[in-house]
């Protein structure tokens, strides 16, 4: 089963030869060029990485807020071909090509940074060796952690690196959570925990990398749904009904204007009444001479 496993890893770390290569020049540029210890030079790694994707996650919420706004136009298309699936489709299609909408425009971010969360690992993989099967490239890198997580290749007894990840990861998704239904709310909330007991026995500096790019994603979405195009416009705060400053304004001005026409009116049927009244005078005078 071991040997299965390890033929699993080296297939993929063949597939993604050309993604650790470059990730691991980076890392040594910056352990080695600037100086910095291996788990800084993780993290900085990360926020470069993170840097260079934020364009793309801009582009992911754009993606996300346009197919949320098509939702109520979405409904009717269900509702009206409920029992026809092939013209819901058609129609779908259609709507999504009328207002310039890709439904897969916010998976493209997640598509990159998987190759990139598998090369992190093979590179770490390969700095500080496989315990039992291959020696560490670097064997500085072994002991290139800080606090209680010295070695960087191993993973983590006391379990604190991977709850971080849980809370930093738990903590970037909550702010998205507030654009999103009801329903699926729980579901995302529970991915943090699953994914993280995925990731358990992984590396130590792995889950630098993983903690690192939680607090870069919570600092984004930040800025993006609250300052950026993922913020949702703000609402009147007024009731209904109630008149606004301008409309107040507006009847102000109008009520003079109302009155004036009521009383002109009155007085219009007033002068008609008393027009028919001597008409209706005369013609008596009339039948007694």
């Amino acid at each position: 089963m071991q040997s299965m496993i390890n033929a699993i890893a080296d297939f993929f770390q063949n597939l993604f030869s050309p993604v650790v290569s470059i990730l691991g020049q980076v890392l040594l540029f910056f352990h080695q060029t600037v100086g910095a210890p291996w788990w800084l030079s993780i993290a900085m790694l990360t926020i470069v990485v993170r840097g260079l994707l934020f364009p793309l996650t801009v582009k992911q919420v754009k993606s996300m807020r346009a197919v949320q706004d098509l939702k109520p136009d979405m409904d009717k298309v269900r509702a009206q071909y409920q029992n026809n699936p092939q013209k819901q489709r058609e129609e779908m299609a259609k709507l999504y090509q009328d207002r310039g909408v890709n439904p897969l425009g916010g998976c493209l971010p997640i598509l990159i940074q998987m190759p990139i969360f598998i090369g992190i690992f093979y590179v770490i993989r390969l700095f500080g060796g496989t315990p039992g099967r291959t020696e560490p490239k670097y064997p500085s890198f072994v002991d290139g952690g800080i606090l209680w997580f010295k070695d960087l290749s191993q993973s983590d007894p006391t379990y604190i690196l991977p709850i971080l990840s849980a809370i930093t990861m738990l903590a970037a998704t909550e702010i998205t959570l507030k654009n999103v239904d009801p329903q699926q709310r729980w579901l995302m909330r529970l991915l943090p925990v699953g994914f993280t007991a995925f990731l358990l026995s992984f590396p130590a500096g792995l889950f630098v990398y993983w903690i690192t790019s939680n607090l870069v994603t919570l600092v984004q979405n930040y800025a993006i749904y609250h300052h950026g195009p993922g913020r949702r416009p703000a609402a009147d705060g007024k009731a209904p009904g109630k008149p606004t400053a301008q409309s107040t304004s507006a009847d102000v001005h109008s009520k003079p204007d109302a009155d004036r026409n009521g009383q002109s009116q009155n007085g219009s049927n007033e002068d008609a009444m008393a027009r028919a009244a001597k008409v209706a005078k005369r013609k008596r005078r009339k039948k007694k001479k």
